[in-house]
């Protein structure tokens, strides 16, 4: 891939993978491709809601504060009604507010708007409860379509098995002539036919 969507801390990653490419190039031609990161502007980073200063994980995140793409929509909405905050009531992002900027940044994310389109919209919100129910129904709304399909593919283990097998043939092909191309810059491995 020439660019790779990832988050911010994924970006050492990324980069070990980029030096890699790159050393590989200079010492044995162009051969494999630099790929470039796109991390967005907003979103980048999702908060763990029960402690905004560490990032939302599956691994090493709290329960409570981890949002499960197959969560039921009562669990993500009370997550989300649970989300630390802080004593005040103004829905703008800050420093001081983390709870809040990330409760801001997720909502702007789904809706696919500005972080102070939302804080716009929310100004005449009656505190951090409505901030909290709006952020939980785009969520769910958004999860919506995504856990249907996990639902339909689940449902048939044989279909799934016969895609998965076929998916892996694919990426097998497709990384065969990579490498082929890696051993032949190399001078190692199978003559090419």
């Amino acid at each position: 891939a020439h660019e790779v969507p990832v988050g911010e801390d994924q970006r050492e990653h990324l980069e070990l993978m980029r030096r890699t490419a790159e050393r590989f190039n200079a010492r044995f031609g162009d051969t494999l491709v630099v790929p470039e990161h796109r991390i967005p502007q907003i979103g980048a980073r999702i908060r763990d809601l029960q402690d905004p200063d560490r990032k939302m994980s599956t691994t090493g995140g709290s329960e409570q504060g981890t949002v499960y793409v197959l969560d039921e929509p009562g669990a993500i909405l009370r997550k989300f009604k649970r989300a630390v905050t802080d004593s005040g009531t103004e829905i703008v992002r800050g420093e001081d507010k983390p709870g809040v900027t990330n409760l801001i940044e997720i909502l702007a994310v789904v809706r696919g708007v500005s972080p102070e389109t939302v804080e716009q919209e929310m100004a005449g919100a009656r505190g951090y409860g409505d901030l909290k129910v709006a952020v939980a129904e785009a969520v769910t709304a958004e999860l919506a379509p995504v856990q249907e399909r996990y639902r339909a593919i689940r449902g048939d283990a044989d279909a799934l098995e016969t895609t998965l097998a076929a998916g892996a043939e694919k990426a097998r092909k497709m990384a065969s002539v990579t490498l082929a191309d890696v051993r032949a810059a190399m001078g190692v491995g199978p003559a090419r036919r």
